[in-house]
C-alpha cells in the first residue's frame, strides 16, 4: 500500500522541540494546508464551511526514518515509564501516521494555489498531509471515554514574562505577526522542556524556533522569562 500526500502543512513550528503534545492546546498556532497541483482543485472543499473542525491524516516525516519500537516514554509519564506504543501517541510507530483534530478557519484558491487555514495546530512546518476528514461532534466526541493516564489535561506554567528586549522585539512585530506574544506565552505554558528537567529549581535557558524566530528564554524556581526574539 502506498499513500501519497495531498498537501503540505505551513506552520509556525519549525523544530519538534516545543510543539505541543496535543493539538488545540495552542489555539494561536495557525497552519496553512497547501494543496499539491494534482489536488488543488476547490471542488475538494466544497462544503467543508460546514464543520468546524476537521481530523487531520499526517506523517511523521521527520522520524520516519528512524524506525520503530514497541515500548515507548511519555513525556507525561515523566519520561521513565515505559508503555507500549500502541497505547501512546509517540512518532516512533511501524507506520509513522498521526492524526489531530483542529480547527477550520477558511480556504481560499487563487493563483491556481489551493489553501486551507486550520487553528490549533501541533504539526512541524513541512509535515505531509495525507487525508481530511470532518469532525463529527455527535460520534467522535464520547463523553464517557476514559483517557488513561491521560486523563486530564496538562497543568500549565504561570507567570511567564517578557523581557524589555523581548518586549520591544514584539512590538516591532505587532503588525505582521499580531498574536506573537500569545503564541509564544502558550506554547511556553505547556512547560516544552524534558521530563527530567521540570522538577530542577535551578537556572535552566532554552531555544526554540517559531516562524523565522529563534526565542530564548530561562526557566528558574518555576519562573519563566522570555530573554530575547531574535531574527
Amino acid at each position: 500500500m502506498q499513500l501519497d500526500p495531498i498537501a503540505v502543512i505551513h506552520s509556525p513550528y519549525k523544530q519538534k522541540f516545543a510543539i505541543p503534545r496535543q493539538p488545540g492546546l495552542v489555539p494561536e498556532a495557525i497552519g496553512e494546508i497547501e494543496f499539491y497541483p494534482d489536488y488543488a482543485d476547490p471542488n475538494i472543499l466544497r462544503g467543508i464551511e460546514q464543520f468546524s473542525h476537521l481530523w487531520l491524516l499526517f506523517q511523521f516525516h521527520q522520524t520516519a526514518d528512524k524506525g520503530w519500537s514497541p515500548l515507548v516514554r511519555p513525556p507525561r509519564l515523566g519520561g521513565n515509564q515505559k508503555i507500549g506504543v500502541f497505547a501512546t501517541r509517540s512518532t516512533f510507530r511501524p507506520n509513522p501516521v498521526g492524526m489531530s483534530v483542529v480547527e477550520q478557519v477558511s480556504w481560499q484558491h487563487q493563483n491556481k494555489k489551493l489553501i486551507l487555514t486550520v487553528r490549533g495546530i501541533d504539526l512541524l512546518d513541512g509535515t505531509p498531509i495525507l487525508d481530511i476528514k470532518p469532525y463529527i461532534p455527535y460520534s467522535d466526541a464520547i463523553g464517557d471515554a476514559q483517557g488513561g493516564f491521560a486523563e486530564t489535561k496538562p497543568s500549565n506554567l504561570n507567570n511567564i514574562d517578557f523581557s524589555p528586549a523581548a518586549t520591544l522585539q514584539l512590538t516591532k512585530h505587532q503588525v505582521e505577526y499580531p498574536q506573537l506574544a500569545a503564541l509564544i506565552s502558550n506554547v511556553l505554558a505547556q512547560d516544552p522542556r524534558p521530563a527530567y528537567k521540570k522538577n530542577n529549581q535551578q537556572k535552566q535557558h532554552y531555544a526554540m524556533s517559531l516562524y523565522h524566530f529563534n526565542i530564548r528564554w530561562q526557566v528558574e524556581n518555576e519562573q519563566t522569562l522570555v530573554l530575547a526574539i531574535e531574527e
